[in-house]
């Protein structure tokens, strides 16, 4: 089966694979019309905790002005079948009526429609961060899988603001790594979201 792979890096882990079709920026997810499945990536930088701009600049932009591309990414996992990723706390869960997940894992109800939801860190999948994470899944309820719950083990790098920020940057940790490793997907958690978008069958 192929998968739409939605808002992903051109040149990045999903180009090149099998039965796999990539939308990256050029292509504009946006205008996506199926039939496949999906994994959904869409932009989060105007839904995290710096939404409205830095803390030096704050009100500098608008929480939830992504262009459409959440919206639209979430209604391509209904109508299709599939998976959204986005990160953990993200303001588009509120904003578009849906659930948050609880921490402790498990997958929990999203919504009225089928959709389901839950918490996971990608450092637990080989990330050089925890990038704590929440899904949304339009899924068959028994296809849902059991992933890898709760904090990761290993000693991460810090990415919050504050003190543990500083002191990481002041180590050096934090500029090691670019923006686009930071983004990056592993490997093995780009394997369980499709292997979670191959299981939506039926759910259109």
């Amino acid at each position: 089966m192929t998968i739409a792979a939605l808002y992903v890096a051109n040149g990045g882990c999903y180009f090149g694979m099998p039965e796999v079709d990539p939308w990256d920026e050029a292509r504009d997810a946006r205008l996506y019309a199926g039939p496949w499945p999906v994994v959904a990536h869409p932009p989060c930088a105007r839904w995290g905790s710096f939404a409205d701009g830095s803390p030096r600049y704050p009100g500098r932009f608008v929480v939830g002005d992504d262009g459409g591309c959440f919206a639209s990414a979430l209604a391509a996992v209904r109508r299709w079948g599939g998976v959204l990723e986005h990160p953990a706390r993200s303001k588009a869960w509120r904003f578009h009526g849906l659930t948050p997940p609880r921490y402790r894992g498990g997958w929990t109800p999203a919504d009225f429609i089928g959709g389901w939801t839950c918490h996971v860190e990608q450092g637990a999948y080989g990330h050089v961060g925890r990038k704590a994470t929440w899904l949304y899944a339009r899924v068959p309820g028994d296809a849902l899988p059991s992933l890898r719950w709760g904090a990761a083990p290993g000693d991460f790098v810090p990415w919050s603001v504050g003190d543990t920020r500083r002191r990481a940057v002041h180590a050096g940790k934090a500029q090691r790594l670019s923006h686009r490793a930071r983004a990056a997907t592993p490997p093995e958690f780009r394997d369980v979201l499709l292997a979670i978008a191959r299981s939506a069958t039926g759910t259109s």
